[in-house]
C-alpha cells in the first residue's frame, strides 16, 4: 500500500497494513493545475517519520522541467532524501519524469528517450544509490529504456485506454526484463472498465507471479 500519512494511519489504526508492504508518500505540495505545480515540495512524510513508523519503504515524485525554474531545487530536495535514505537504510522508489508545460498542465513525456533520460538523472540523486529503486512508466522500446540503469524496477500501470487485454500484454513483457521486480498499480486495478476489481487484481498477480 502506497500512500500519505493520512491514508496510511487509517489503514494501519484498522489492522488492515498487518503482513502487507507499506510504503510512505514523500512530497505533494506541487499542486496539480497551480502556477507552483513544478516546486513539489516535501509536504507528507520524511526519512525520519517513515523510519520511527516502521514503514518498508518511500516513495518520492521528481518531474523534470528543463524550462521551469523550480526544477534544480526539486531535484536537490530529492537528492536530500535519497542521502537521507541510504543513511537510514531505507529503501525508496524515485519516480522520474520529464515534463513541460502545455496549455498551462504540466504533461509528461513517455517517449523512450525521455525516460531515459529521466532515469540517468533520477539514478545520480543523493550521495549513495545503495537503496534507491525506480518506478517507471511502461513505454515503447522498454528493453532500450532499461538499459540506462542497473537499479531495480517497479512498473507503473498507467491507463488501460479501453484495451485491458493490450495493456496486460505490455505490462508482461516488459516485467520479464532484467531488472523489473514487479508492478505498483492503482486506479488502473481500482476501477478497472468492466467493474471487476478482483479480476484486474487476480490478473496483475498472476504477471507478476506467474
Amino acid at each position: 500500500m502506497l500512500g500519505t500519512p493520512d491514508i496510511l494511519e487509517d489503514l494501519a489504526i484498522l489492522g488492515v497494513l498487518d503482513g502487507k508492504l507499506a510504503v510512505g508518500s514523500m512530497n505533494r505540495g506541487g499542486l496539480r493545475g497551480a502556477v507552483f505545480e513544478m516546486d513539489d515540495r516535501y509536504t507528507a512524510y520524511d526519512v525520519d517519520s517513515m523510519v520511527r513508523s516502521k514503514l518498508d519503504m518511500a516513495k518520492l515524485l521528481v518531474r523534470i522541467s528543463l524550462d521551469d525554474p523550480a526544477t534544480p531545487g526539486a531535484l536537490e530536495s530529492a537528492a536530500n532524501a535519497v542521502t537521507r535514505s541510504a543513511e537510514m537504510a531505507l529503501p525508496l522508489m524515485i519516480e522520474p519524469f520529464m515534463s513541460h508545460r502545455v496549455n498551462e498542465r504540466i504533461v509528461n513525456d513517455f517517449s523512450a528517450e525521455a525516460v531515459i533520460t529521466s532515469i540517468a538523472i533520477a539514478s545520480a540523486l543523493g550521495a549513495s544509490s545503495a537503496y534507491s529503486w525506480l518506478k517507471l512508466p511502461v513505454v515503447p522500446d522498454m528493453e532500450r529504456a532499461l538499459e540506462a540503469t542497473t537499479l531495480p524496477t517497479l512498473l507503473l500501470g498507467g491507463d488501460l485506454n479501453g484495451d485491458a487485454v493490450g495493456t496486460y500484454k505490455l505490462w508482461g513483457r516488459a516485467l520479464a526484463l532484467d531488472g523489473v521486480h514487479g508492478l505498483t498499480v492503482g486506479r488502473t486495478l481500482l476501477y478497472p472498465e468492466d467493474g471487476d476489481v478482483a479480476g484486474a487484481v487476480d490478473a496483475a498477480a498472476a504477471l507478476v507471479h506467474g
